[in-house]
């Protein structure tokens, strides 16, 4: 057997080994979905407290003379001396508890045990809320059982090994990547058991590959020996960042190359956040898990924890169609929000919004990584996130969804989108899709998206873990990233440019139509209206107008305004906007038949003929004067031109509305840009019709089974 697969068998001996701690000493205790309260710290104490015995004596010294000197900064100087990203200055070691044969000895020395860890693992211990399980596992007299078993000889989570009398190895030490990997087995086997809500904090693997190889596989040949900056805005229990950066590893290392790297993260769910802090520390990358930021105070939206920095890689998979409203509320609102991430100059508007709808803010996840782009560096960034379908649609023209999408498309960053096979996450089986974004494009991407239908390719789980019934194998992840590198039109592939998504909403205006009728009925309704709205001067002119134009209907609108506004002035009235409406509502209905209702009316030196505009010849006075008409609200409609319409706008409308409504116009002012992304539309196989024959088949087939069922329901006399 190979080293490798040997070292593979041990650390799922030991992930099996802590797991089935949980079922001995914990069973009566908790709920099963609770078992990682305690199981997950005491794991991360263990191994701290392993790594830390040597230089234990050296960082109580170092405690003794800071405090001597009466040093107030210590942690610098307590690292140090640690020769660790962390350390304890307790007197305590878990060797020294286990010894404990006292239940409140031990309950008050493992209080202050904990007390004594360093800042960075005191941040772990509380969003873990590890000290409210003390006093169940104490009253139970099981803190000591558990300090006991994870102290065994059976098990080693030290770095050193464990040694037989003779000096032979009994357990082999583990690294820290190897303690990594059992911390993350423990993660996966917890959030699978409580699998109802583990898609919530935690990408497949197979996702997480896709994507890191998604932002990484196009620019391998181009990475340089040097420094790497990794994020991700909801970085959950921290695995689109080290799988990214295990990756990144790989491939520079098969070319030639030697990278550093920073990891950045931000989380919001606090047990989360505790478990991606202690994973790095595990793993032995203390810096990166001083970088990550988290608990329930820490939202990405409303309180971005690195406004200032840049980052070459991102990846993430927000939370989708959940509330961000209260993260709305702390900004400010929407009319009050100036944050510039989600505010921002576009399209010659200098407050052009990214706002989504509250119900809603999975794509301003995205907005956050893209402000955070590095813009004057060869590779730029390249980002990978994980959305479902509401991303690709969602929002008309001018709002903030679909405002996100035109300045992402016409920035030209958007590489690609790839649909993933349904029911690949635990607790959902909604569709997902993998947005690929770089602000560096090669130049056969330059101006086109690539859109990937990768939802067949997958295989199947032999057990449903929740809802997640698939998964992609390693076949199938090196399949999508080939289509994704060929960049070739194909049935799974297709390319657009990027005009291809957006279009015109334009409002179709139709004029408004009105007839006058001064009949009986119409004149008392009208009186009685002007009496409600104090308007008995309008009343009188109406009586008058009645009288002199005679009743009845059918009177142009146009005509009767122009001799009531002749009334008014012989009789002293001044006709307010408010008494024209009470006149048009009352007195005037619509008549297809009518003329059209004026609005304005110009001098042909004022203004330029432009029918489909709104601004038509007509006649005044026997002269020739551009007219306005007044749009009616009950024809208005509203039209989808794309962007890519061979003649714009106006030959659409020509070849489209005016030939059904001859008289139709557009107001240039109102109209807004929108872009969106329809999966369906692209890839949508039609089912063939069936045969006649078939059909007939069908028939003949249903009246076989029915032949009889009348008889033996009506009776054979009918009766």
């Amino acid at each position: 057997m190979s080293q490798n697969n040997q070292n593979q068998i041990n650390l799922s001996w030991i992930t099996n080994y802590i797991w089935g701690i949980a079922d001995d000493v914990l069973r009566d205790l908790y709920v099963r979905g609770k078992y990682r309260d305690v199981i997950l710290p005491m794991t991360v104490l263990r191994r701290l407290d392993a790594v830390l015995e040597d230089s234990k004596q050296a960082v109580l010294d170092m405690k003794a003379t800071l405090d001597t000197a009466g040093v107030v900064e210590q942690d610098p100087a307590l690292r140090q001396a640690a020769g660790q990203a962390f350390y304890n200055t307790s007197k305590f070691t878990l060797r020294d508890l286990k010894a404990r044969a006292g239940r409140q000895q031990l309950k008050a020395d493992f209080e202050a045990y904990l007390d004594g860890f360093s800042p960075n693992v005191q941040d772990i211990l509380n969003n873990f809320e590890f000290r409210h399980q003390i006093p169940r596992l104490s009253k139970a007299d099981a803190l000591g059982t558990l300090i006991e078993k994870l102290m065994s000889p059976e098990v080693n989570l030290s770095p050193r090994p464990v040694l037989n009398s003779d000096g032979t190895i009994r357990q082999p030490g583990l690294d820290n990547h190897a303690m990594g990997t059992i911390f993350e087995e423990l993660v996966r086997k917890f959030n699978e058991e409580n699998n109802e809500e583990a898609g919530e904090h935690w990408t497949p693997r197979d996702a997480v590959k896709l994507s890191a190889r998604l932002i990484l596989l196009p620019i391998a040949d181009q990475i340089e020996s040097g420094t790497y900056l990794l994020y991700d805005g909801t970085c959950g229990t921290g695995g689109m960042l080290t799988v990214a950066e295990e990756i990144l590893h790989e491939l520079a290392a098969q070319h030639g190359k030697q990278v550093a790297t920073h990891l950045f993260g931000q989380e919001i769910n606090a047990e989360t956040y505790a478990i991606c802090k202690a994973d790095l520390l595990l793993k032995g990358e203390g810096e990166a898990a001083d970088n990550i930021v988290g608990g329930p105070e820490h939202s990405t939206l409303s309180n971005d924890a690195f406004p200032s920095r840049e980052f070459d890689f991102m990846l993430s998979n927000p939370p989708y169609g959940k509330s961000w409203k209260t993260d709305l509320e702390r900004m400010g609102g929407k009319k009050d929000m100036h944050d510039p991430r989600f505010v921002i100059d576009h399209g010659g508007d200098p407050e052009y919004s990214l706002i989504t709808r509250s119900s809603d803010g999975q794509m301003l996840f995205l907005v956050n990584l893209l402000s955070k782009m590095k813009r004057s560096t060869r590779l730029g960034s390249r980002i990978a996130e994980v959305h479902n379908g509401s991303s690709l649609f969602t929002g008309d023209a001018g709002q903030g969804e679909s405002n996100i999408r035109r300045w992402i498309i016409e920035n030209d960053w958007l590489e690609a989108i790839v649909a993933l096979p349904l029911n690949m996450f635990y607790n959902t089986g909604i569709a997902t899709y993998i947005w690929v974004l770089s602000n560096r494009k090669p130049e056969h991407r330059r101006g086109k998206v690539q859109l990937i239908d990768a939802t067949n390719w997958y295989q199947p789980l032999r057990k449903n873990l929740g809802k997640k019934n698939c998964e992609l194998s390693e076949a199938d992840i090196s399949r999508i990233c080939d289509t994704f590198l060929a960049f070739e039109e194909t049935e799974q592939s297709k390319i657009f440019e990027n005009k291809a998504f957006g279009y015109w909403k334009v409002t179709v205006e139709r004029p408004l139509r009105l007839a006058v009728d001064l009949g009986g009925q119409r004149l008392r309704e009208f009186r009685l209206l002007c009496a409600e709205a104090n308007e008995d001067e309008l009343a009188e002119i109406g009586d008058k107008a009645a009288k002199e134009f005679g009743p009845g209907p059918h009177m142009d609108y146009n005509l009767f305004t122009k001799r009531i506004a002749k009334l008014a002035e012989t009789m002293g009235v001044k006709l307010t906007a408010k008494a024209k409406k009470l006149l048009q509502n009352t007195l005037a209905q619509r008549d297809e038949k009518a003329k059209e209702v004026i609005a304005k009316i110009h001098k042909p030196e004022k203004a330029e003929l432009a029918p489909l505009q709104g601004l038509f010849p007509s006649k005044r006075n026997g002269k020739d004067v551009i007219v306005e008409y007044e749009p009616d609200s009950e024809l208005r409609d509203t039209e989808q031109i794309p962007l890519l319409e061979d003649g714009g706008i106006e030959a659409f409308l020509k070849r489209e509305v005016l030939p059904h409504a001859p008289d139709a116009w557009y107001v240039p002012d109102s109209v807004k840009i929108g872009y969106e992304i329809s999966f369906t539309r692209y890839f949508y196989k039609p089912q063939p019709l069936r045969t006649l024959a078939e059909i007939r088949a069908d028939i003949l087939a249903l009246e076989k089974e029915t032949e009889g069922l009348l008889e033996e329901i009506v009776g054979q006399d009918g009766y």
